[in-house]
C-alpha cells in the first residue's frame, strides 16, 4: 500500500526488502491492521508524505530472513512487530519510554522514535501493509508469539493493545471513585472507579475492554451505533452523543456520577474529532500547498479539532485524570488553562511504549480463554488489493467498520 497523494492510496509493486543491518529481520506479512492514525496520513499529514511511501504500522508475520545479531529468532518463527522502532538499550528505552528511543529519534523534526510507515516526521520507514517487511532493531523489537491461535489473537499487540493498555495505565483509575450507583454512594463500591472513554473506535473499544477486565465502571461516548453496541456487549455503558439534546456530554456524565464527573477520562479520538468544520477546511487547504510551505506551517501553526479533548476536560471530576491517546498534531492549539488549573487536573499522553507493556499483555493473550475478545475484534478481513476502498470506508465510518485487517 503506497501513499500517492491526499486521499490517494494505491497498491503498487515495489522492490522486496532486504537485510540492511545485522539487527534486521525480514518477515512475510500474514496480517496487517488499518489504524485510525493511518487516516491522518490519508489527509491531514499529507505535507510530510512523499508519493510511493509504503504505509501501515500494525503487522505480524513469519520470519523469512534473520540478521547476524538477532539471536532470539529463527526463520519460520511467528512474530508481531511493534509500530514504534526502539533499540532497547538507550537511556529512554531503559526507562520504559521506547516511543522516545534516542537511537531512532527524528531530531530534524523534533519528534520521537521512528514509526513504521509513518511519514517524514517519524523516519519515513517503509510500513507493514505489504507482502514483505524489513524490521529494523528486530533484535529488541520483534515479539515472538505462539503458533497455536489465529493471527487476530496476537496481531493487536503491534499497536491497539499496548496503546489502549497505556491509556488505561495513564488514566490512573482509582479502585474506588464516583460510581453514581443506586445507593447514592461515591466511594466506588466494589466496582472500582469510573472511567469515561471518549470514542469507541479500535483504541477506545479496547481501552474499555481492559478497564472492564480490571473491574472498573466504564462509560463510552460515540456517535456510531455499531461501535456503541460492541461496548454494551462487553459490559460498558453507552452514551450516544447524537442523542444528547440540549445537554453536553459532561452534563450526562455528571448525571450518572452523583454530579461529580468521571474519575478519569480517556480521549481516544484526537484530531479526527467531529464538529470543527473550519479547522477541517484549513487542514484540507494546507494539504494543497507545496510541501516547503505546508511543512513549517503545520509544525509551528497547526491546529487540531479539539472537541473530544475539551469534552474530556469538562467531563472529568475535579482532581481527576485525563489520559490522551488520540493523536494530536497541532502546534498552536488553544487550551482552557483556567479550567484545567481550577479543576486540578492531571493530564498524561503520548505514543504507546509498546515493549514496556508487551510482556504483560502477551501473558494475558496466552491464556486459553480469549480474555479481551481479540479473535473477534476485527470487523473486516480484506485482501490488500481492497485497501484503497477500505481507507475511505473506515474514514467515513461506514459498513460497520471498526477494525480492518488486511491479509497480504
Amino acid at each position: 500500500m503506497t501513499w500517492q497523494g491526499a486521499k490517494d492510496i494505491r497498491v503498487e509493486t515495489v522492490l522486496d526488502p532486504t537485510i540492511q543491518d545485522p539487527a534486521d529481520i525480514v518477515i512475510r506479512v500474514t496480517s496487517s491492521g488499518l489504524c485510525g492514525s493511518d487516516l491522518h496520513l490519508y489527509e491531514v499529514l499529507a505535507p510530510f508524505m512523499e508519493p510511493g511511501d509504503v504505509v501501515g504500522h500494525e503487522p505480524m508475520g513469519i520470519v523469512e530472513e534473520v540478521g547476524a545479531s538477532v539471536s532470539h529468532l529463527d526463520v519460520g518463527d511467528r512474530v508481531v512487530i511493534p509500530f514504534n522502532i526502539s533499540c532497547g538499550s538507550c537511556w529512554m528505552c531503559g526507562r520504559g519510554l521506547q516511543s522516545q528511543c534516542e537511537t531512532t529519534q527524528n531530531r530534524d523534526y523534533g519528534t520521537g522514535a521512528s514509526l513504521l510507515g509513518y511519514s517524514k516526521l517519524y523516519g519515513q520507514v517503509p510500513g507493514g501493509q505489504a507482502e514483505y517487511l524489513r524490521v529494523p532493531h528486530a533484535d529488541y523489537g520483534a515479539i515472538k508469539v505462539p503458533k497455536d491461535h489465529p493471527d487476530d489473537r496476537y496481531l493487536f499487540l503491534s499497536d491497539v493493545l499496548p496503546t489502549a493498555w497505556q491509556a488505561v495505565e495513564y488514566a490512573d483509575i482509582p479502585d474506588g471513585g464516583t460510581d453514581g450507583g443506586t445507593d447514592g454512594g461515591t466511594d466506588g463500591g466494589t466496582d472500582g472507579g469510573t472511567v469515561l472513554v471518549v470514542g469507541a473506535g479500535p483504541i477506545g473499544d479496547m481501552a474499555a475492554r481492559i478497564a472492564l477486565h480490571r473491574g472498573h465502571r466504564v462509560l463510552v461516548a460515540d456517535l456510531v451505533p455499531e461501535r456503541l453496541q460492541r461496548v454494551v456487549g462487553r459490559g460498558g455503558e453507552a452514551i450516544d452523543i447524537t442523542d444528547l439534546g440540549d445537554a453536553s456530554l459532561a452534563d450526562v456524565v455528571r448525571e450518572r456520577t452523583d454530579g461529580r464527573g468521571a474519575d478519569a477520562v480517556i480521549d481516544a479520538v484526537g484530531m479526527e474529532a467531529h464538529g470543527s468544520g473550519g479547522i477541517k477546511a484549513v487542514h484540507k487547504l494546507v494539504g494543497l500547498l507545496p510541501d516547503p510551505i505546508a511543512e513549517p506551517l503545520m509544525q509551528k501553526a497547526g491546529t487540531d479539532r479539539l472537541e473530544a479533548l475539551l469534552a474530556s476536560f469538562d467531563a472529568v471530576r475535579r482532581g481527576g485524570t485525563v489520559s490522551v491517546v488520540g493523536v494530536y498534531g497541532g502546534a498552536a492549539d488553544p487550551l482552557p488553562m483556567m479550567q484545567m488549573f481550577d479543576k486540578q487536573l492531571t493530564i498524561r499522553m503520548g505514543q504507546a511504549n509498546v515493549r514496556r507493556w508487551s510482556d504483560d499483555i502477551l501473558a494475558l493473550l496466552n491464556r486459553d480463554d480469549d480474555v479481551l475478545g481479540t479473535e473477534g475484534f476485527a470487523t473486516h478481513h480484506l485482501p490488500l488489493e481492497e485497501a484503497p476502498a477500505a481507507y475511505e470506508t473506515f474514514q467515513k465510518k461506514e459498513d460497520g467498520a471498526v477494525k480492518v485487517v488486511f491479509k497480504p
